[in-house]
């Protein structure tokens, strides 16, 4: 790609699963995406030509405020420096965040530094994956796909009980007031019905530093997405929220005859055995490991006791032989940290940490830095013993870190499976891992049966 040849947009997600989430959406409508896990230089983006759009895969949403200013600040000047049309902080359609951890003010804060931006637009409603804002109100499907019920956020059976960041408050505005002493407004539905002449007047007249907007439907995101078209035409926009953003600006895209048709996909076909590794302790992935064992796939238990890095090393090589083993005999693995938010490995662990003398906001956080760790190292060994074809990560939280030990450098769209999780073709430098099929899974996407459809490569 050459300096001239402009980037539509340029996002950073703030965990791996969201990351595949908004690559997923760019490449289906047809704008050619390529997902970094490290911070890319132009060499890097010379690799594929006729590149329209990137990404960096990181890991802030289980990060701390200072923890964010170390990350975030440097990977947005280095983002910046391709000069995008518009620059998205992607986060979860959920909205996961507290002051403490994955807090959302503190990347506003960044970004608007950066980018010398006064007014941050945030749009956090995603309805193609059940999450919908109403009045600043955000709404979630149970899982993101079927005919789940919807809760308001902070009722929702999995996200009010969210081990991290568990959604206290509905209205957004209120739930970021808490992160950032930035004021903060919102177009809501009323506007947002009238059309796009209506809402860019009122961000013309917006005063706040923090402006939200309502969304319901997909003609809200195409007038959301014409807005945000016409106010990056002279400097790079900058925005918050959820992958909802990538499918308004491909909308608007299209529509303005920017991006040509839709991007459709052969299905890839069964790649067996394949491997799961699970730090979700969500209700959803629970039943999902529940129907895979029902299914033929064995699985191994991440105990409690590798949270403690004397006992690292050994339960490592213990776990490595038992999945080569059951690879030897075509048997695919689950490997998870938990089979739902009552699993006892969970109090074990926040009982070892807190004897630690760790508080009880970083126990989480550190969980999921540790688990996550221990499954990228284990994951990497297996790489060197076995061929495997097909990884499926479960977890946005973990899937950040196990994916970090792993030496890629890129990830392409190759297949839809469920919305928001795409299987994806790994870049590497290294043999053992470059070509592997991969899918980064949240604890809310899927069926009872998407561990199925994954090892079949079939769509949902």
């Amino acid at each position: 790609m050459k300096k001239k040849d402009k980037l539509l947009l340029v996002y950073y997600g703030d965990d791996f699963t969201g990351s595949t989430d908004a690559l997923e959406f760019l490449t289906l409508a047809g704008v050619k995406t390529v997902l970094f896990l490290r911070e890319p230089e132009q060499k890097d983006l010379d690799r594929f030509p006729g590149i329209q759009a990137i990404g960096l895969a990181g890991k802030s949403r289980s990060m701390s405020p200072s923890e964010m200013e170390a990350e975030l600040f440097p990977a947005f000047e280095n983002l910046k420096n391709f000069e995008p049309s518009h620059f998205h902080y992607k986060v979860c359609s959920t909205f996961d965040s507290a002051p403490h951890v994955g807090n959302i003010g503190k990347a506003i804060e960044i970004g608007s530094k950066v980018f010398n931006q006064k007014t941050v637009l945030v749009s956090p409603s995603a309805p193609h994956l059940g999450r919908f804002c109403v009045f600043g109100n955000l709404f979630a499907r149970m899982g993101t796909i079927g005919n789940g019920e919807i809760y308001r956020i902070d009722r929702h059976p999995s996200m009010s009980t969210h081990p991290v960041t568990p959604a206290l408050e509905g209205d957004l505005t209120i739930h970021l007031a808490k992160q950032t002493e930035k004021s903060i407004s919102l177009i809501n539905l009323t506007t947002i019905e009238k059309g796009s002449s209506d809402v860019l007047e009122a961000v013309e007249n917006n005063k706040a530093d923090v402006l939200f907007f309502d969304g319901f439907n997909l003609e809200h995101l195409k007038t959301i997405g014409s807005v945000f078209n016409q106010l990056a035409t002279e400097k790079t926009l900058f925005s918050v929220g959820s992958s909802g953003i990538e499918m308004a600006l491909g909308l608007a895209w299209k529509q303005e005859k920017i991006i040509g048709n839709e991007i459709e996909f052969e299905p890839r076909g069964e790649v067996s055995p394949i491997l799961v590794l699970s730090g979700s302790c969500s209700p959803v992935t629970s039943k999902q490991i529940e129907y895979a064992l029902e299914n033929g796939f064995l699985e191994i238990a991440l105990e409690s006791n590798a949270i403690d890095i004397q006992n690292q090393s050994a339960v490592i090589k213990s776990i490595v032989s038992q999945i080569v083993a059951n690879f030897n005999i075509g048997k695919s693995t689950i490997l998870h940290t938990s089979t739902g938010s009552n699993d006892p490995r969970i109090a074990e662990t926040e009982l070892y940490l807190a004897a630690k003398g760790m508080e009880a906001n970083d126990i989480q956080k550190q969980c999921s830095k540790i688990y996550g760790s221990v499954l990228g190292q284990i994951t990497k060994e297996v790489l060197k013993t076995v061929k495997i074809k097909r990884i499926l990560f479960a977890g946005g939280d973990t899937s950040s870190y196990a994916a970090s030990e792993l030496d890629i450098l890129a990830l392409e769209m190759i297949a839809p499976i469920a919305p928001g999780a795409p299987l994806c073709k790994a870049i590497s430098d290294n043999e053992w891992v470059n070509g592997i099929e991969m899918n980064f899974k949240g604890g809310q996407v899927g069926t009872a049966d998407y561990f199925i459809k994954v090892l079949k490569g079939e769509k949902l």
